[in-house]
Order: C-alpha cells, then sequence, then structure tokens
C-alpha cells in the first residue's frame, strides 16, 4: 500500500535492532484517515471471506481493528494481556512473546466472544517474529471458528514472521513489508 509506504518513510523513525517507531501516526498517535484507508484496503483483500470477527491483541491493534471493522460491519474483539476482574467466565487462552517488549504474555479471550460458527479475521500494527499471531490463531483454533486470515499492516521482512505464518498456508495480506539493503537504506517488498 503506498500510501502507507510514504508515510513510513516520511514520519517513520528507524532505530538500531530493526525497530521502526510509527507513533506519530499508527499506534500512539493515529492518523484516522491513513487508519480509515487501511481498513477500507483490508477489507478489499479480504472481501471474499465471511468475516464475522476481527481479533487483535491489545493495545496496538485495536485502533485499526475498529476502523477495518466498519468496513465489514462486524464487531472487534481484542486479547487481553491483564487477568482482570471483568474478564469472567471460561476463557481461551496463548501465551505470546512480545519482540517490542521482550516479554512473555498470557493473552485472554472471552470464550462467550469467538465461537466454533465464526470466521475470524486477525488483523494488528506488525509482524516480526509472529508470535502475536500465533498466539491469535490458537485462541481461534481452541474456539473451533474459522480463520478467514491475517491483515497486518506492517511486516518486518528481515525477519521470520511472515515466512513461517505464510508456511502454515495463511492467507497473510501485509500493506507493506519492510526490509533494509547492505548499507542500511529502507526497502520495500
Amino acid at each position: 500500500m503506498k500510501l502507507l509506504q510514504d508515510r513510513i518513510l516520511k514520519d517513520g523513525v528507524f532505530k538500531e535492532g530493526g525497530i521502526l517507531k510509527v507513533d506519530s501516526f499508527l499506534n500512539h498517535q493515529m492518523d484516522i484517515e491513513l487508519l480509515n484507508e487501511i481498513g477500507k484496503e483490508f477489507a478489499r483483500l479480504f472481501k471474499d471471506k465471511k468475516v464475522s470477527k476481527i481479533l487483535t491483541i491489545e493495545a496496538s491493534g485495536i485502533g485499526i481493528a475498529c476502523i477495518a471493522a466498519q468496513y465489514f460491519g462486524v464487531p472487534v474483539v481484542f486479547a487481553k494481556k491483564a487477568q482482570s476482574k471483568n474478564l469472567d467466565g471460561e476463557i481461551y487462552t496463548s501465551t505470546v512473546h512480545s519482540y517490542t517488549h521482550d516479554k512473555e504474555y498470557i493473552i485472554r479471550v472471552s470464550k462467550k466472544f469467538i465461537t466454533k460458527d465464526d470466521c475470524v479475521l486477525v488483523i494488528d500494527d506488525f509482524l516480526a517474529n509472529g508470535k502475536a499471531l500465533i498466539g491469535l490463531m490458537e485462541i481461534i483454533e481452541q474456539s473451533g471458528a474459522e480463520l478467514a486470515g491475517c491483515g497486518i499492516c506492517i511486516e518486518k521482512g528481515f525477519q521470520d514472521g511472515g515466512k513461517y505464518i505464510r508456511s502454515l498456508g495463511v492467507d497473510l495480506q501485509s500493506l507493506a513489508i519492510i526490509d533494509y539493503d547492505e548499507n542500511g537504506n529502507v526497502l520495500f517488498r
């Protein structure tokens, strides 16, 4: 998606270790016009799927998923990283390692929000090693629901997450896949 690629080049901050900060427009301060175009693009890419729910993980994926959900006309469910008194009843859980925070989380989704009758589209802001997607897909598998696919805003092509997820036969659509050349310049696939 050229619009997103241009914005990454204009406002993204590239840091050592493959860290890309897009907090000025995607996952801290959010450019709603850009997110609206991202939502339209996900709707176009997954238009042939019978999506009944969108699943993401807190916190950065929530805004993106909510904007996209309006084009599908479906609810958004987000996996919580912390146990809460409000999260009652039976839950699905999975353990996820966060690349950004270098920490493991147990993610949780109430069983009442995803059932075997659902077709679930996973949406997230970044894909690095794929651990968050794997955790979300495990929750979908536990529920017996169908996985429609995974929509990612920015995939780090120099890490193995995308390659691994695609090797599972998952319909993975990344709007921008970043790589670096031998001089450290950003490239898009």
